[in-house]
């Protein structure tokens, strides 16, 4: 179904017009329409127009507002001030655009005419390493931008960028094979979480033995050495030793993701190792076109703006001065694969915000180098750091940081706490149900519904609270909705253009109606902040409406059905949203 233009757009377009009859010289410009606790929008425009045309700002508008025809869309329409417009809708104009949305499964929110390709790199776990804190972020933002983006038509590639490459795993090669049982799996119940938590102890176990010898025996030591020169040659017996790593390390991943209720699939896992075979090329590629240019033996390229602390400028150091080759080799290899084999026309690369200069030099490098220019993009989406309560860097009681599956099994108990607290008609599997979908829907929302450039508190007391700004309010919010529409036997949800509306209705109606707009901005300005802001505005707009406005027991059939109808459309929303942020919307709390 085609999209549903939104009431700010068909009121815009009155004005635009208007604006154009009564100022041919101003022909498409912009009436700077917005949101209005005066009225339901104001025209801010005309000030501007008239002082540019050297026309009376109060006299112009008063013209415009008499080429404005009121009745179906404008209900009225005044002048105020030196020269603003103060404009309300009608009540039939909110429901019959409302109706529209609601006939369309989409909402009515329209699909980029300009969509592209977009790859997102995110959710980047480093092989035979526990996933902890601070892998957090990187996995909700960027999984709550792919769907977003997916939306509103994008194609969206996911790249996974995990790090499995480097003089580590020479270490940890060696050790396996000289004692090759370490990895061997000693529970045979095939149950995806132990299996997860009991791949992560055996890579845990054989981590911290391989590093103990490394640091002790000097023979040990050069045997490891020797064996990440064999892992760069692909020696056969190494590479399918490096092999196993991978695939336990992935066995643990795949685990914490899908606690997380989180799609991570196979295909899109391509770490640092999957663009070992383009680093020559991407070296030669950088020095021939003098992009990169040799300096004490290493492979560099310098930029005027980034000095060290001696003011000395600082490269970016793409190959060692002894051949092997940095994150930026890799990062740059990565770009060429993503714009040359994906055809993207975007790069988002959902990181902390502590590698922003790397990859402004990284992008820079791109740039000069000609895989980014003005058609294809590339962008950091920089997240902050993860606090604990004290605004410190979140860590245990001991001072080590906190796993990740931890974290979250703590976040699924106290939700259930919480669930099993409210639940009145839940069994047991319901509650433990709920309480996982409750208790990971708030640590993402705790994090999405804060702007990712900057730091935020952990507090699972204040996350999993009923009230406030958190996911579990929202939650509630939409469970009570699917409460009273089950409630209302005979009379179904309808829409009537002709039932005169309460403030608190119109309030909701004109905030549902925006909703297409907001996923827009979201989406173009790589922002999910801004949905879970609307989304919790929405609820809060709900709860004062069911307050104020008796549903099941209005005045009159209609006044029943066309609140029903907001109800309905308003827990449509809600959930749409709520997916979009990876959220689930149980149907009963």
């Amino acid at each position: 179904m085609a999209s549903v233009p939104s009431l700010a757009s068909s009121v815009n377009q009155r004005v635009a017009d208007a604006l154009a009859s009564a100022l041919p010289e101003a022909g498409g410009a912009d009436p700077l329409l917005r949101r209005s606790d005066r009225a339901d929008f104001q025209a801010n425009g005309i000030l501007a127009l008239a002082k540019k045309a050297k026309a009376n700002p109060r006299e112009l508008a008063t013209t415009v507002v008499e080429g404005i025809p009121t009745g179906d869309l404008i209900k009225e329409i005044e002048v105020s001030g030196p020269g603003f417009l103060n404009i309300t809708v009608a009540d039939g104009a909110i429901i019959s655009t409302l109706a529209a949305r609601a006939a369309d499964d989409r909402l009515g929110v329209p699909l980029n005419a300009s969509a592209g390709t977009t790859v997102i790199d995110y959710a980047q776990p480093n092989v035979a390493k526990e996933m902890h804190v601070g892998h957090l972020r990187s996995a909700v933002i960027g999984a709550a931008m792919v769907e977003i983006l997916e939306f509103t038509g994008e194609k969206v590639i996911r790249r996974h960028h995990i790090g499995d490459w480097g003089t580590q795993f020479g270490m940890l090669i060696q050790y396996l094979l000289e004692h090759p049982h370490e990895l061997d799996h000693r529970s045979g119940d095939g149950d995806e979480q132990a299996s997860g938590e009991e791949a992560m102890s055996n890579l845990n176990r054989l981590y911290k033995a391989s590093r103990a010898l490394f640091d002790s025996d000097e023979e040990f030591k050069t045997r490891a050495r020797a064996r990440v020169v064999d892992l760069q040659a692909g020696e056969p017996e190494t590479l399918a030793l490096w092999q196993r790593f991978v695939d336990e390390s992935k066995i643990y991943f795949y685990s914490v993701f899908h606690k997380l209720d989180m799609d991570i699939r196979d295909p899109d896992v391509v770490g640092e190792s999957g663009y070992n075979d383009m680093l020559v090329e991407t070296c030669k590629l950088l020095e021939e076109s003098g992009v990169a240019v040799r300096s004490n033996g290493a492979l560099c390229v310098f930029f005027e703006d980034v000095k060290g602390p001696d003011g000395n400028p600082t490269p970016l150091i793409v190959q060692k001065s002894d051949g092997g080759f940095g994150y930026a080799a890799t990062d740059l290899s990565a770009i060429r694969d993503r714009v040359g084999n994906l055809g993207a026309t975007e790069l988002i690369y959902v990181v902390d915000a502590r590698q922003s200069l790397h990859f402004k030099m990284v992008f820079e490098t791109a740039r000069r180098a000609g895989w980014l220019n003005d058609d294809v993009k590339a962008v950091q989406l920089a997240f902050g750091t993860v606090l604990g309560k004290d605004g410190k860097p979140f860590k245990t009681r001991e001072g080590e940081t906190v796993r990740l599956v931890d974290l979250l099994d703590e976040a699924i108990d106290r939700a259930s706490a919480v669930v099993r607290e409210k639940a009145q008609d839940l069994t047991e599997a319901e509650i433990a149900e709920r309480g996982a979908q409750v208790g990971i829907g708030a640590v993402k929302y705790a994090d999405l519904s804060t702007s990712a450039a900057r730091d935020y508190k952990f507090d699972l007391d204040q996350m999993v609270s009923l009230n406030g700004d958190t996911s579990v309010y929202l939650q509630y919010a939409y469970a009570r909705i699917q409460s009273i529409l089950r409630k209302a036997g005979d009379a179904k949800p309808a829409a009537h253009p002709e039932v005169a509306l309460a403030p608190t209705e119109r309030a909701l109606g004109l905030h549902l109606d925006g909703f297409g707009e907001l996923i827009a901005e979201a989406a173009a300005e790589h922002a999910p902040h801004k949905l879970a802001a609307y989304l919790y505005q929405l609820a809060s707009l709900y709860t004062s409406f069911y307050s104020e406005c008796p549903v099941l027991k209005a005045d009159t059939a209609e006044q029943v059905e066309n609140r029903l109808f907001l109800c309905e459309l308003t827990a449509r929303t809600l959930s749409k949203g709520m997916s979009l942020l990876g959220i689930r919307t149980p149907e009963k709390l």
